[in-house]
């Protein structure tokens, strides 16, 4: 006999979802992405693509940062070593795309082997820099590795054709993104409610305690990095085919910091919050600019000539509003929205 939301089994704990609306709702939704390109102009075609390759990349700093509670200010290497292993094997060497994309994963995975080893003992701010002198250090390494990147010269990259599917054309690279995030997602998804995903959340609760549990912190740190690593690697391999070019100036810590306004804006440590933090930090600018068109000439033109500054701002300050008012995001006010709604009008 179900009881309230209560648990009766343990395939009802540890499902997706138990609900039939939330099912519902979700196969629209892929349905409406799917047919996205039918109905989108180039611009907001060209948006939503940009959300769903930096989604795969954000649910992969989610599972350092959100699940195991490792900080990590270095990302955009793991980044750049993913656009590079795809530019690398693709671009140059002409080898099939489908090992370029696996190599855009296991040449950040090995990297994150390299800089987790010597991070396991470091904590909060201290492992926060080391990884951040990891990804100066991978920029550095790629500009003198000419003989292998090309150097500062780059690397020019077609969209590739796979399985005799052409992903050419925008609304075909559209697809493939969206396939990638779609697997982001399940894979995040299922890490969250296994055995592993059960471990990254001990050692982010209390490493001392997961480890008396017999949890091996040196084994699942690592393996954090390196499932962290290789979603994002893949990110960077779709961020490079995107730019259609792929060079170490396109991979600024800019990126990182977006990285971390998505994760901070939608929720640490939920899918969900990462889904909806990557739409709005995308999409910031595009509202701000709108907003702005509202206000005369002198404004538009500010954003037009202070771009980048501008969008540098607005991250500071929603970051600084979403910690100081709301630290658990969009998806715990989302959860907040959900719970005044079963419950109107009685309070709790």
């Amino acid at each position: 006999m179900r009881s309230g939301n209560f648990k009766q089994n343990v395939g009802e704990l540890i499902a997706l979802t138990d609900s039939k609306s939330v099912a519902t709702w979700s196969c629209l939704l892929m349905v409406a992405l799917i047919g996205a390109p039918m109905v989108l102009d180039a611009h907001l075609l060209g948006l939503v693509t940009v959300i769903l390759f930096t989604l795969v990349g954000a649910l992969g700093l989610n599972i350092l940062m959100g699940y195991t509670g490792l900080v990590s200010l270095g990302h955009v290497g793991f980044l750049v070593l993913g656009a590079y292993g795809y530019a690398v094997t693709v671009g140059i060497h002409g080898l099939h795309p489908l090992l370029g994309f696996l190599m855009a994963g296991i040449v950040p995975a090995i990297a994150g082997v390299i800089v987790g080893a010597p991070s396991l003992r470091l904590k909060g701010i201290y492992l926060a820099i080391t990884t951040m002198a990891f990804a100066f250090i991978i920029n550095t390494a790629i500009l003198e590795a000419d003989f292998i990147t090309n150097g500062s010269s780059g690397i020019f990259l077609p969209r590739p054709t796979m399985f005799g599917i052409s992903f050419k054309s925008d609304a075909a690279f559209y697809w493939l993104c969206l396939f990638f995030a779609v697997a982001a997602l399940a894979v995040t998804l299922n890490i969250r409610r296994s055995r592993i995903g059960r471990a990254f959340m001990a050692i982010r609760d209390n490493d001392i305690a997961a480890q008396s549990m017999g949890i091996n912190l040196i084994a699942y740190k690592l393996l954090a990095f390196v499932m962290s690593a290789f979603m994002t690697g893949i990110a960077g391999a779709l961020f490079g085919v995107y730019l259609s070019f792929v060079t170490v100036e396109g991979f600024t810590f800019h990126l990182t910091i977006e990285a971390l306004a998505i994760l901070v804006v939608g929720g640490l440590g939920s899918a969900l919050g990462v889904v909806l933090g990557t739409i709005l930090i995308v999409l910031l600018p595009e509202i701000t600019g709108v907003l702005l068109s509202l206000t005369g000439d002198a404004a538009q033109e500010v954003m037009a000539t202070k771009a980048f500054e501008v969008r540098n701002i607005l991250y500071g300050v929603i970051i600084i509003g979403f910690l100081r008012f709301d630290p658990t995001g969009l998806v715990g006010i989302w959860k907040d929205v959900q719970r005044t709604w079963v419950n109107w009008p009685l309070k709790y």
